[in-house]
């Protein structure tokens, strides 16, 4: 079945409620970077986090999470567009540990109790929105439950599971995020802990076939919460060749005539999917030759422009003349 997300609204209307499976797109991650699991568990987190933190957005909007922690992942850098497409990746994707006294999987050393977390909303306008907060947990859910707070001003809770097996494959990953709306009554939020207190861990709900609904029913009881709607989920890049000869252009003539002279083209890999483009010779001396081009366009049009202004000037020397 196919990864999705649903909204709700729960104690008539006090709560707002987003819950997802997105084991799939999970494990797509997980087979284009090889993760290892501890590295899996970490990204996979990040993901789920950001697709939930996306569903508040519209169009084409876009939010990004950067990571940066001292743990043993390095960085970890995910994004995800409000249609629920969502792609990341994590600098040490090779991190295996032994589990914690509980059991779980080990994400706090992944990530590391040092460093920060941002969160980058690119809205359309001119400039992004960006809030950055400090690790304060490293397990992640409490660490964006306290970006919520801070920067979101939103009061709630999120809630983050990846559970791996023994083949490193993805076995579950879901997670929930509840929101509590402006003048929510203290019994709402007296019930909202208590069940959060109870709540089953997460990967256990779905390793036992739980559903994004089930996890709601968990959370608020059946007859307490309405489904806003369903929408579906998945990993995907949208990286192209064309993307990438911009970027390589960016670089300028100089750089480019390196990569003709001395690697006879050039190869670049996309981070978020480690799709590779490659890039012979002829294409980099059209991005060499159109870059030229641009540059002798604008240097006649700045010549043009003196010439008239010489000729303003010349007209303006004849006229104090003739006073």
């Amino acid at each position: 079945m196919t990864d999705y997300l649903i909204k709700a609204l729960a104690f008539n209307g006090e709560i707002r409620a987003f819950a997802v499976d997105a084991t799939k797109t999970v494990e797509t991650a997980h087979e284009m970077h090889d993760t290892w699991s501890a590295s899996s568990a970490a990204l996979g987190r990040t993901l789920i986090a950001n697709v939930m933190f996306a569903k508040n957005l519209k169009g084409d909007d876009e939010i990004s999470i950067q990571v940066n922690g001292d743990g043993l992942g390095g960085k970890i850098f995910t994004t995800a567009k409000a249609n629920g497409d969502v792609k990341g990746y994590i600098s040490n994707p090779r991190v295996v540990l032994p589990p914690t006294e509980a059991g779980k999987i080990n994400v706090r050393a992944v990530v590391g109790t040092e460093g920060t977390i941002t969160v980058i909303k690119d809205l359309g306008l001119k400039e992004p929105f960006t809030g950055q907060i400090p690790i304060v947990d490293g397990e992640l859910g409490a660490d964006f439950t306290y970006y919520m707070a801070v920067s979101e001003q939103i009061n709630g809770a999120i809630g983050l599971s990846v559970l791996v097996d023994t083949d490193d494959t993805i076995r579950t990953a879901g997670g929930f995020m509840v929101q509590v709306m402006p003048g929510a009554s203290e019994e709402t939020l007296e019930i909202l802990e208590k069940r959060l207190a109870t709540l089953p861990q997460i990967s256990q709900l779905m390793d036992k076939g739980a559903t994004p609904e089930d996890i709601l029913t968990a959370l608020f009881g059946e007859e307490n919460y309405q489904v806003l709607s369903h929408e579906p989920i998945q990993f995907k890049c949208h990286c192209s060749k064309e993307r990438f000869a911009t970027g390589l252009k960016s670089l300028g003539r100089a750089e480019l005539k390196a990569m003709i002279d001395e690697d006879h083209g050039a190869e670049v890999v996309c981070h978020f999917c480690n799709k590779k483009y490659f890039f012979d010779v002829d294409e980099l001396q059209a991005m060499i030759d159109d870059i030229t081009a641009k540059i002798t366009k604008i240097e006649q049009e700045v010549d043009e422009d003196n010439a008239r202004i010489d000729d303003i000037a010349e007209d303006q020397d004849d006229k104090d003349g003739g006073l």
